[in-house]
């Protein structure tokens, strides 16, 4: 790994006016063209779907609307099953397919983009939410390498979870849980800061010590099933208030659950209020402007190649999406309050997080923790 940048919005003022002037504008309608075309923009994703309302269909809105926007071809590839080489094999079609840009949504291509940015130096990627390994975990760990040609694009999840945890206790919630899917380092953060979140309001607001409980389970998937959606009403009937639904199309059965028993979901990724009425805000990483303007430096001949680029508060990379929140009493002027204490340093990140997801790590007093 080369360079860890920690801003990034203002390199993305250049993109102004004309970056394309004379460029023959498309329709930008996605796999619609002749067959004939090639797709200078390539979206790819492993299993999951691009309308997975979640983590997938916020970065290919990116992908859409700068294609929309300035008339550049683009097409979503996906791979046919679980495996690096059938990653890599998309990978190897979005080339043949005329792509100049590759933009590779999730840890499951950490190792197929390690690979692939060797394999074709021409081509520029974008690796969303990891970074580019070897997955050789000898000696406990990957050896890491972003490429000339690559740029790796990180959230602070973790962030984007304490503002949930955070506005849910401010809120007058008490019985809280925590349903995520695979337990993998944007979940776990995602997790831990929902935690931290939670902790911190309840201080703030002076209860006593264990007068907030978590219930904290895994999936191992982020899929929708009928046995998440049996935990999560579970939990409802047995007084758990609002669930933070962090897992990708885990949150439909979540949500169905919530609709079934009058519960409350928090969603993940982006905002989720249009997929159900039971949720009240969500975590959010702000997919679709990071990738857009991730695309559009490559188009100013600015790709910030071999860097990691780190959204979060202080360059407004996460956050809850107010407008369309529904709280009881939580407000905007709470929100910005915690949002600059949270920007400025003034609440710190949590940085060290445990290889399987273990919460007990978070320091909490407040909080009392159920692990299912």
């Amino acid at each position: 790994m080369k360079k860890t940048v920690v801003i990034f919005g203002v390199i993305f003022a250049l993109l102004t006016v004309n970056i394309f002037a004379g460029g023959n504008r498309q329709s930008g309608t996605p796999q619609t063209q002749a067959s004939s075309q090639t797709y200078e923009l390539a979206f790819i994703t492993d299993i999951g779907s691009i309308d997975d309302g979640s983590f997938n269909q916020g970065s290919w809105e990116g992908v859409v609307r700068f294609g929309t926007e300035y008339g550049i071809s683009y097409k979503h590839y996906q791979s046919e099953h679980q495996s690096n080489d059938a990653r890599l094999s998309a990978i190897d079609n979005a080339v043949k397919g005329g792509a100049k840009l590759i933009i590779a949504s999730g840890y499951l291509f950490e190792v197929p983009i390690h690979r692939a940015q060797d394999i074709y130096p021409f081509i520029r990627f974008i690796l969303i939410d990891s970074i580019p390994n070897n997955g050789n975990m000898a000696g406990g760990r990957p050896s890491y390498k972003t490429g000339d040609n690559t740029v790796s694009v990180l959230y602070a999840e973790d962030q984007a979870g304490f503002l949930a945890g955070y506005a849910a206790v401010a809120d007058g919630y008490r019985q809280l849980g925590f349903i995520g899917g695979v337990a993998n380092s944007s979940v776990i953060r995602f997790g831990y800061g929902f935690i931290q979140g939670a902790e911190y309001a309840a201080q703030e607001l002076g209860l006593t010590p264990g007068s907030i409980a978590i219930n904290y389970h895994y999936s191992g998937q982020f899929t929708a099933t009928p046995q998440i959606q049996s935990l999560a009403a579970s939990w409802y009937n047995t007084g758990v208030e609002v669930i933070f639904a962090c897992g990708g199309a885990v949150g439909s059965s979540v949500m169905a659950a919530a609709e079934q028993t009058g519960g409350k979901v928090i969603g993940v990724d982006i905002d989720q209020s249009g997929e159900s009425a039971a949720v009240i805000t969500s975590a959010m990483k702000m997919l679709q402007s990071s990738v857009y303007d991730s695309i559009a430096a490559f188009y100013s001949g600015r790709f910030p190649g071999g860097q990691t680029l780190v959204f979060h508060a202080a360059n407004n990379g996460v956050g809850l999406p107010m407008d369309t929140s529904r709280f009881r009493t939580f407000n905007k002027t709470g929100y910005d309050s915690i949002y600059r204490r949270l920007s400025n340093g003034a609440i710190p990140r949590i940085e060290a997080i445990d290889a399987y997801g273990n919460p007990s790590i978070v320091p909490v007093s407040m909080v009392r923790i159920t692990e299912m």
